[in-house]
């Protein structure tokens, strides 16, 4: 049995912390400074988990190993499963002509690509993160993008940014329903409070986002549609927090936004040529005069519509519980660790959901597709293979990523810094979303943030006097803006975007977003805990 100690380090937890941030700040010194290849710097990163993890916290070797193995089975399934089938239905589309169909159409919603940003990282992006999460948005909307001309570096960026706002109730609401039950707080106030804050990103996020695209001309000429799909955006997401369901939240905020811009008359008025030339590499500006067959139109949105009905399809109770049926969960071999409140840690068992899972459903939507699209069988295992031989390196960084997380989170490095920010006392309300940032960038999900830290974030606020259910919230809230950071989300966006390599770029240009917006959910979440606590419920 190992004990996690939250401060090995001549019983210092702030000397301890220090030493605990070291793997993932050799991640992103290595990507971001030293424009290391981003599986070489994983796997060094894992290094140096692993060497902190057995020399300071004293975890036994055979253990810290083991949790290393764990974590790289957690990158390989569900993670890197989601990605590949993804791309392989894009691969398939490619490979018929009718992604060429799509995008056409596309362009004749508006043929302005800072509305067509709008429309897929934002709107479509928020509609996969609401169905699949898990990285299924960044990956499907960079590949769109791409497709219809944007460059590889600025559809990465674009995918990134664009998840955010609708993180923390993605995957059918799985992060706030993970942290009512860390916590112990009602779901109900906890969906509320979480549907008081990130609404306010859905107001910023859409500007960013044309600016991205576009700079100061984009905003000034496209103000009037990203503010119009944000409002409509957030204001749903508030509602269905607070008075229907965190399930549904980011389901209806994704629709109402881009019914909202589709409706705007301004988002058809037709982009001119030296803004589509300065912003598309020309792959999207062939004519739009095509006549296109309406078969094909259906055949060419059939892919997307299929992964959207599959997805809902999965939620509806009775089929949840038959897929979930098919699911191994088993005690991981090696591992026997204990928290330091004395209680075995979840980390210690293994789950292994072959059918619910969000890859699985994307394999289903792409056989479906294959029969469809009338390709034959084995051109489409052709495509499954080459898709995965191209992202081999990809697979092998977000393998890397997970073993070194579940590293720092079995062995308790993690922990020690969640207890670090904790101790702030009155500074607590301003620093409790940078907790939750924190645990995204090193794990990746809001989820796995939510279960780190929510409990604390409680025990912090008892301690100095300020509202649990608030910071509680905050966790979740702040944890959305550490995404577009986090190596693994870097290494999937790097991989459908086509960017081999290219982690530590995206991570310069990601990076001052990222920390921008925390920075204004900080103040939100000082403003609520003083002058704007009549926004709490």
């Amino acid at each position: 049995m190992f004990v996690q100690e939250l401060a090995p380090l001549a019983g210092s937890l702030a000397l301890s912390a220090l030493v605990a941030v070291l793997p993932l700040a050799t991640v992103l010194v290595l990507l971001g400074g030293l424009r290391m290849r981003a599986h070489h710097a994983a796997l060094l990163g894992l290094l140096v988990a692993l060497v902190v993890a057995i020399a300071v916290y004293r975890m036994p070797v055979v253990q810290a190993v083991s949790s290393g193995l764990q974590g790289a089975a957690f990158g390989l399934f569900p993670i890197m499963w989601i990605v590949v089938n993804a791309l392989w239905i894009y691969r398939i589309t490619v490979r018929t002509g009718h992604f060429d169909v799509l995008r056409r159409s596309f362009g004749r919603v508006s043929d302005d690509p800072r509305i067509q940003a709008l429309l897929i990282a934002f709107c479509f992006g928020a509609l996969m993160e609401a169905l699949a999460g898990f990285g299924a948005p960044v990956a499907i909307s960079s590949v769109m993008l791409v497709a219809l001309g944007f460059t590889p570096v600025r559809a990465a960026v674009l995918a990134l940014v664009a998840n955010t706002a609708p993180v923390a109730f993605g995957a059918m609401g799985t992060p706030v329903v993970t942290l009512a039950q860390v916590t112990g707080i009602p779901l109900d106030t906890v969906s509320s409070i979480v549907g008081r804050q990130t609404p306010l990103l859905a107001l910023f996020v859409p500007l960013l986002l044309v600016i991205i695209v576009d700079g100061r001309r984009g905003l000034r000429e496209t103000w009037l549609p990203a503010l119009v799909c944000g409002i409509a955006f957030g204001a749903v997401q508030f509602a269905a927090s607070n008075y229907v369901s965190a399930q549904l939240a980011d389901i209806g905020a994704a629709l109402a936004g881009a019914a909202a811009l589709v409706a705007l008359p301004a988002t058809r008025k037709p982009a001119r040529e030296e803004v589509r030339a300065a912003v598309l590499t020309g792959v999207a500006t062939e004519t739009l005069d095509r006549p296109e067959d309406r078969g094909e139109i259906v055949r060419a949105y059939l892919p997307y519509a299929l992964i959207i009905v599959i997805f809902s399809l999965g939620q509806v109770p009775p089929v949840k519980r038959l897929l979930d049926s098919v699911t191994w969960k088993f005690h991981w071999p090696g591992l026997n660790v204990v928290g330091s409140n004395g209680k075995p840690v979840s980390g210690n068992t293994f789950s292994l959901p072959f059918l619910n899972t969000g890859g699985t459903l994307v394999l289903i939507a792409g056989i479906l597709t294959v029969v469809a699209l009338r390709v034959a069988a084995r051109d489409a295992v052709r495509e499954w293979g080459a898709t995965v031989h191209e992202l081999r390196f990809a697979i092998l960084t977000v393998m890397g990523v997970l073993a070194l997380a579940y590293v720092m989170n079995l062995s308790g490095q993690t922990t020690t810094i969640g207890h670090l920010i904790a101790g702030a006392g009155a500074a607590l309300a301003f620093l409790s979303p940078v907790l939750g940032w924190f645990g995204v960038a090193v794990s990746g999900s809001d989820t796995s943030a939510n279960a780190l830290f929510g409990a604390l974030q409680v025990t912090a606020a008892h301690q100095a006097g300020l509202s649990p259910e608030l910071l509680a919230a905050a966790n979740s809230s702040g944890g959305v803006l550490g995404k577009m950071i986090s190596p693994q989300n870097l290494s999937i966006a790097c991989a459908a975007a086509m960017l081999p390599g290219e982690e530590g770029t995206l991570l310069r240009k990601v990076l001052p977003w990222s920390l921008g917006l925390l920075a204004v959910m900080c103040l939100i979440v000082v403003g609520q805990s003083t002058v704007l606590s009549g926004m709490l419920p």
